[in-house]
């Protein structure tokens, strides 16, 4: 069962990696864009959940989200392309 969990964390590494590429090169995403959704097969491209994503936001170890309406927030293409060139 150990294996099969390893296996299966360097497919999501990988696919992560295959969905960063996907980004549009200017722009906003949502939070799902970013951490994926397992139960509708969405992948994310970070490799953290969102409650994680929250907290570094919070610890400004991730940039910080801009609210677009009411009931929208994203995030800037660019700076999550920064922060992920950093991490590289």
């Amino acid at each position: 069962m150990k294996e099969s969990k390893g296996n299966t964390k360097m497919t999501n590494e990988t696919m992560n990696t295959e969905a960063a590429a996907s980004l549009p090169a200017t722009g906003y995403v949502r939070q799902v864009q970013l951490v994926g959704n397992k139960g509708k097969g969405v992948l994310g491209v970070i490799p953290f959940s969102a409650a994680t994503l929250w907290r570094k936001v919070a610890a400004k170890e991730f940039p910080a989200p801009v609210k677009l309406s009411a009931g929208v927030t994203a995030w800037k293409v660019e700076d999550v392309r920064a922060w992920m060139a950093q991490r590289a």
